[in-house]
């Protein structure tokens, strides 16, 4: 297995962030934290009752979900240049699905929250990685938050911290590269 992946998160990295955390924790009544495994601690009503808060809002997300510039562009330049390219996200399958059938994305392999372990695992990467006969050494994580660099670093993997407009979070420094816009990958990515 001598093939690079590039694995992308989706909200935040390929599409502009649209979901308000802390709106989803409070109507929920959730405290500050993780929101996935924050729900994982509710029981009968009232984790029916958090999924439901949860799946709208992501729904209206999807929605309303806005590319970056240049995010279609680098998916298909590494496909296009014989790489695998995988798709990593928190997000429910048929928001995903939704997401890129709007877009006209195309991934090699995705994992969702539904597909087994989750970020900050290394567990969805190194899958996505057998799936499609990549080294997960020589591969590639890009995402917008902590438990993408995470995910990535446990993989052994190279990180790519997309920060967009927003300021420079406390985490960047454990980020291999740090880029404002998804077009810096092109020259990360072919830098030789």
């Amino acid at each position: 297995m001598s093939r690079s992946a590039v694995i992308f998160d989706l909200d935040g990295t390929l599409t502009r962030p649209t979901l308000d955390f802390d709106a989803i924790r409070a109507e929920i009544g959730l405290p500050k934290g993780p929101i996935l495994e924050s729900m994982r601690t509710l029981d009968g009503d009232a984790r029916v009752r958090a999924e439901s808060i949860l799946d709208r809002h992501e729904w209206e997300a999807a929605r309303n979900a806005l590319l970056y510039e240049g995010a279609v562009e680098i998916v298909s330049t590494v496909r296009s240049r014989g790489g695998p390219v995988g798709l990593l996200t928190r997000n429910g399958r048929e928001k995903v699905d939704f997401i890129l059938g709007k877009h006209g994305f195309s991934f090699d392999a995705i994992r969702t929250r539904e597909d087994g372990a989750i970020k900050p695992s290394a567990a969805p990467f190194l899958s996505i990685c057998r799936e499609v006969g990549a080294d997960p050494t020589r591969s590639w994580m890009v995402g917008d938050y902590l438990f993408d660099i995470q995910t990535g670093r446990s993989a052994g993997a190279t990180t790519v911290l997309m920060i967009g407009d927003g300021p420079e979070p406390d985490y960047a420094n454990q980020a291999h590269y740090v880029i404002r816009s998804l077009g810096e990958m092109f020259g990360i990515l072919w830098a030789e």
